[in-house]
């Protein structure tokens, strides 16, 4: 198992909060929640980011995933919510273990705080780069 915090979980070294476990998920309450209901979800598979994840893990998690989000809405009651997954320490991942936070957000001053910022996509710069990920994905 990984040396990571969340591969101590899943061996058992590190006590949590479980609240969802099937052959290649698990999930629990984050220690450190934004908001009542704040749960990790990460893949049993220890791999560091999305990309590096097998095909049938991260099948696993988009199986698992709204079935954990409907819970964690019914427990709250809280319908509005972020799922979040970051992929490396310059996109605030902290853990280098795939991870997806489920935050309801019940008020403004609750959940994750988030910017955004947008800016508008030159046409000929996103026609090339769709091209050129197209081709990548044949």
């Amino acid at each position: 198992m990984s040396e990571t915090l969340f591969g101590k979980i899943l061996s058992g070294a590190i006590p949590c909060h479980k609240v969802y476990e099937d052959e290649r998920v698990f999930a629990f309450l984050d220690i450190n929640p934004l908001s009542a209901g704040h749960t990790l979800v990460i893949p049993k598979e220890p791999a560091p980011t999305l990309d590096a994840l097998s095909d049938e893990s991260a099948a696993a998690l988009g199986r698992a995933l709204p079935r954990i989000c409907r819970a964690v809405i019914a427990v709250t009651g809280v319908k509005d919510y972020n799922v979040i997954e970051n992929n490396g320490s310059a996109a605030h991942q902290a853990v280098l273990h795939v991870h997806f936070h489920i935050i309801p957000k019940p008020s403004r001053d609750e959940g994750l705080g988030i910017g955004w910022p947008a800016r508008a996509l030159d046409p000929e710069a996103g026609a090339k780069i769709a091209a050129k990920l197209r081709e990548k994905l044949r």
